[in-house]
């Protein structure tokens, strides 16, 4: 249990690509957590430069740091639209301190905080994508702030779960793991739209963990198996089905917008 963390978190800090070194416009924060901790994020604004409809704060996965989800970025731009924010969790890339779950909790929190009270972006107008491990920061911070839907990719049932699959030989200890990011146990809990995209050849998250997430979460909700994807790579090999199905959750969020409004 001494070396819990470093099971599950893998950060570098190493910046391999830049916004500038893509001549792409953004702005570099520094976002201070509730404790204190100093929490690095880059704005992608959507081009051309209007205000966008919806806003994509980005929860990455639990290995890098944002410098490897600048693709993922300038495909969500391009294809839909989109404002993106990219931060990185305590203890990744430029980020300060070292990760936990409750870590990970704050420096989500303080990425909403920003978009919301500095950048005046509405709540309604906000969508949380989580990855892998960010999924659970994601699911996390859809039920401690306001947001306008949740989008899930390759996520797990819970940490305890996983342990078992990553790691089968400490099988009689994942009761005793500290970190739970328990979101079979959380997913219920939210009232949002789902829509959950995972690789049906994922090698890291069982398809069935997903598969169980969403038979536990509330309506709305959509699930979308992309058949030759792995772990991480569902926004580039999804191809129409994969930018299909985040137009039609788009459309659907446009819809209770005019229905409220």
């Amino acid at each position: 249990m001494l070396f819990e963390e470093r099971l599950i978190y893998f950060p570098s800090r190493e910046i391999e690509l830049t916004p500038e070194s893509l001549g792409l416009e953004h702005d570099e924060v520094f976002l201070a957590a509730s404790d204190g901790i100093r929490v690095h994020g880059w704005f992608l604004p959507s081009f051309p430069r209007p205000s966008p409809a919806y806003n994509i704060l980005v929860c990455h996965g639990n290995a890098g740091n944002i410098s490897g989800r600048l693709d993922r970025a300038l495909l969500l731009r391009r294809n839909l639209g989109v404002d993106v924010f990219l931060f990185d969790y305590r203890g990744f890339g430029r980020s300060e301190g070292r990760p936990s779950e409750e870590g990970t909790y704050r420096d989500a929190v303080a990425a909403h905080r920003y978009l919301v009270e500095e950048r005046r972006i509405a709540p309604e107008r906000l969508i949380l994508l989580g990855e892998s491990l960010g999924a659970a920061v994601a699911i996390e911070l859809s039920l401690r702030e306001d947001v306008a839907a949740l989008v899930l990719e390759a996520p797990f049932t819970s940490i305890a779960d996983m342990g078992r699959v990553a790691y089968p030989f400490l099988t009689p200890f994942t009761s005793f793991v500290r970190t739970r990011y328990d979101n079979l146990k959380k997913i219920p809990e939210v009232a949002l739209p789902l829509l959950i995209f995972h690789g049906r050849r994922d090698p890291t998250v069982p398809f069935a963990q997903g598969e169980a997430l969403f038979r536990a979460a509330r309506e709305p909700k959509t699930f979308v198996a992309v058949e030759n994807a792995g772990h991480a790579d569902a926004f580039l090999v999804g191809g129409e089905a994969y930018w299909n199905a985040w137009e039609r959750l788009l459309q659907s969020l446009d819809s209770a917008w005019a229905r409220e409004g």
